[in-house]
Formats: structure tokens, sequence, C-alpha cells
């Protein structure tokens, strides 16, 4: 899948963000491989509570409970598919007893063309649902058939034919959110080499060509959080310019990361015992990190404590 523009058939001039105004009940369904896991992973990003494969017998009992407590599930999304032929037959029942019953809900179907999806199952190396014993096309066009009047009475019909995952979140997030783009989560964590390198790290710099605070018999028993031991580390030569490089270079990086919604990432500081040094740079790598927009950055100490 190439990257593009969402197509949304109910909005001519382009995607409109839905904004939910009070708690709200999404149906996401469509063509099984036009991405529907891909659509219920974007929205839980964004702090939709999701359920997936449901059928659609439930619909009913999840609205009330999304009516009667809007403040404990203010965005629910159910994923409705065909893998259940004879529990999926009954959908277009279960839409109209919503509408009856007045509680708020959209429909968002997820399409893609013939070839593409034939593309993606034999990629997956996994049959259509609905294919039994006949080629990928003849599940396509069953499913084709089952679903022709749900899609024409969507209220969105987004075609991903020409997206790849990250193309289809960014629509998700541009047409469900009224936030923009989710934070990007940085977590830095200082610690010590001698007690191995953290295994979530997705980057690690190295403190120990900085001299070390643990042979300043005045510094030794304080850690990098006390002034004088981060005054002396940030201070030390080339130490200032470090930092600063080191957080241009991560820069481009994040920027990457949103493109590909990637939404948490690890750098990871180390000294030699995880007391001193590395304690003071992971601290003021957080304070410019955290200057970034949508950037929220916590900061954690692994080994602090551990001599």
């Amino acid at each position: 899948m190439a990257e593009s523009t969402a197509e949304s058939e109910t909005e001519q001039d382009g995607m409109t963000p839905i904004r939910p105004v009070e708690a709200e009940l999404l149906v996401v369904t469509g063509m099984s491989g036009a991405g529907r896991s891909t659509a219920a992973d974007a929205l839980e990003d964004h702090g939709w509570y999701v359920v997936e494969n449901l059928p659609p017998q439930m619909l009913g009992t999840l609205a009330e409970l999304v009516s009667h407590a809007p403040q404990s599930i203010p965005k629910l999304a159910v994923v409705v598919d065909v893998r259940s032929k004879a529990l999926f037959t009954d959908i277009r029942t279960a839409l109209k007893t919503l509408e009856a019953s007045g509680v708020m809900f959209r429909v968002l179907f997820l399409d893609a063309n013939d070839d593409v999806l034939v593309r993606r199952f034999e990629q997956g190396r996994r049959p259509h649902p609905l294919q039994g014993g006949g080629r990928i096309l003849d599940g396509i066009a069953a499913e084709r058939d089952l679903l022709h009047e749900l899609r024409d009475s969507a209220d969105i019909v987004l075609d991903t034919s020409e997206f790849n995952v990250h193309a289809l979140a960014t629509a998700i997030t541009e047409l469900f959110t009224d936030t923009g783009p989710v934070a990007l989560r940085l977590n830095v964590m200082s610690f010590g080499f001698k007690y191995g390198l953290p295994v979530d790290a997705n980057f690690v710099a190295d403190a120990r060509f900085i001299p070390n605070p643990h042979w300043v018999p005045q510094l030794r028993p304080h850690t990098g959080l006390d002034k004088d031991v981060s005054d002396y580390v940030l201070e030390a030569e080339g130490v200032k310019n470090f930092v600063d490089r080191y957080v241009l270079a991560i820069e481009p990086v994040l920027d990457g990361y949103r493109r590909e919604n990637k939404h948490y990432a690890t750098i990871a500081v180390g000294c030699t015992g995880g007391k001193h040094r590395s304690v003071a740079v992971a601290m003021e790598l957080s304070k410019k990190l955290a200057q970034y927009p949508r950037v929220t950055v916590t900061t954690t100490h692994r080994d602090l404590g551990r001599e």
C-alpha cells in the first residue's frame, strides 16, 4: 500500500473531523483486508474503548452502557466483521434498533479495490473468511454482496486501497479525534552499565566520557539529582555540547516517529553505576526534550540507590 489522502463519500470537500459532543458509539466495519485492525489500534491510541469482533446482537447492550454512563466510556468503538456470517446478517436490524433508541452513533466502512484485497490476503498467506473452497476473489465477491447495503448507508466510507498502515492511522486520527496527533511519549532513563543495558532502550547514550564524581570525596555520597553533582557533571568540558548535539540528532527521529505513528520511545543514558553522571545528563536531556511540541517526557533512574 502507498500513502494517499483519505476519501470520504459523505464529505465531498475532504475529511472533516467528527467531534463527539458527548458519549459516542462508532461502528467500524467493512471489507476483510481493508484495515479494520489498524483502524482499531489507531482509535485505541486516541482514548477510544475498542471492542473487536462483537456480534451485532450485542450492540444494543453496549450502547445502553454508553448512554447511561458516558463519563465512564465516552468513546466506544465496536469492530464488526463477517467471520460469523449468520450473526453478521443481523447487523442492519441491530443498527435500526440503535437508531430507535436515540443513541448517537456513526458507521465507518473501510473498503479497498479487489486487486489490493487479493494482494493483502496473499501477502498474509491467509484465506478470505468467506472463500470456502474457492478463490480469494470468490470470498471477496460474497462479502461485497453481503455488505453492499451497509456500505451505502455508512456515515463514512474510507477507501484504503492506496494506504499503508501509517497513512490509515493518520486518516483515522484526522477523522475521529479533536486533539490531532497523540503526543510522542519519551522516557529518558539513567542506568549503570555494570548492571547491563536496558532491554527496552531505543537509543543509548554513553556518559562515561565525563569525569566521575565518584572520585571526588565530597560528591561521592550524593547523586546526579543533587545540584552540586549536577553542576559538576554538566559543567565538565564538552558535556553541554554533547547534550545539545544529542537533542539535535534526536529531533528528526521524533518527526519520523510521528509520521510512522510510533508513540513511545526510551532514551537510555548510562554511566558506570547509574548514580552520578547518567542521572544528571538524563535530567538535562529531559528538560530540553520537553520543550518540543507534542512531546511528553518522563524521567526514570533504573539503578539509582542500587549501590
